[in-house]
C-alpha cells in the first residue's frame, strides 16, 4: 500500500485528490496539509511514501518544503503537482530534491501512474516539460565546456555504468538503452540501481542533475 500525503493550499483540490487516490486499491492518503509547513509536520508524523506537493500555498511554499523534507533524509519523496507550467518552477523544485513534477491538467492516470513510479523509486517529469527543462538547464552550467570534473561520486562507477548514466542523461528510458547498448533490460536496471546507490542519487532526476553539474554530459545548445 502506498502512502500518500497531499499538501495543497485549495480544498477542491485535494478533495478531488483524495478520491481519485481512495479509488486505488494500492493507495491510501494519511493527511493533508495546506501551506509547507504543515506538510513538513505531518511528513515527520505519518512518513508518508509520497507527497503530492503544490507550489504556490501560504507561508511556506512547496519548494521550500521540498526541500526540507528532502533533507530531513527519510524516505518520503515528493511529487509536485501545480497549476504553474513554469520552468523556473520545475528546475527549481528537481534541484530541492523533487522525485517529479506534473502539472495539475494531467490526465488521472498519468498522476496514478507518476505516484507508483515515484514511490518505486523511479522519477517522472511532465513530458511537455522533460525537453524545456533540459534546455533551460543549460543557462546553469558553467559557460566553458571541459572534461568531467573530478568527482568522487563518478570515480565510483565501472566504464558501464559511467556510460549508463550519460546516456540516462541524454532522456533515454531503460528499454532504449537495453536496445541501443544491446543489454538485457533486467541488467539495464541493474547499473541503474547500482549508479544510484553509488552516486547517492535520490532516483533518476537526481542522477540527471549530477551528470549535467559534473559536466559529464554536455548540452546541446539549440
Amino acid at each position: 500500500m502506498t502512502t500518500v500525503l497531499i499538501a495543497d493550499d485549495q480544498a477542491m483540490q485535494r478533495f478531488g485528490f483524495r478520491m481519485l487516490l481512495e479509488s486505488q486499491d494500492d493507495m491510501t492518503v494519511v493527511g493533508e496539509a495546506t501551506n509547507g509547513t504543515e506538510a513538513i509536520r505531518l511528513v515527520e508524523r505519518y512518513h508518508p511514501d509520497v507527497v503530492l506537493m503544490d507550489i504556490r500555498m501560504p507561508g511556506l511554499d512547496g519548494i521550500e518544503a521540498t526541500r526540507r523534507i528532502v533533507a530531513a533524509g527519510g524516505r518520503t519523496r515528493v511529487l509536485i503537482v501545480t497549476t504553474f507550467d513554469l520552468d523556473e518552477y520545475a528546475y527549481d523544485g528537481l534541484r530541492a530534491g523533487a522525485s517529479g513534477f506534473l502539472v495539475k491538467d494531467a490526465q488521472p492516470e498519468e498522476l496514478l501512474s507518476g505516484i507508483r513510479a515515484v514511490a518505486a523509486g523511479d522519477a517522472v517529469v511532465a513530458p511537455s516539460l522533460t525537453r524545456r527543462l533540459l534546455d533551460a538547464y543549460i543557462h546553469h552550467l558553467p559557460t566553458t565546456p571541459g572534461p568531467p570534473r573530478e568527482d568522487a561520486r563518478l570515480s565510483a562507477l565501472t566504464d558501464r555504468e559511467r556510460e549508463i548514466l550519460t546516456v540516462i542523461a541524454q532522456g533515454w528510458t531503460n528499454t532504449e538503452i537495453a536496445e541501443r547498448l544491446h543489454l538485457a533490460e533486467s541488467t539495464v536496471k541493474t547499473h541503474v540501481s547500482r549508479i544510484l546507490s553509488k552516486t547517492g542519487a535520490r532516483d533518476r532526476v537526481q542522477a540527471v542533475i549530477l551528470a549535467y553539474d559534473t559536466q559529464l554530459v554536455a548540452p546541446t545548445q539549440s
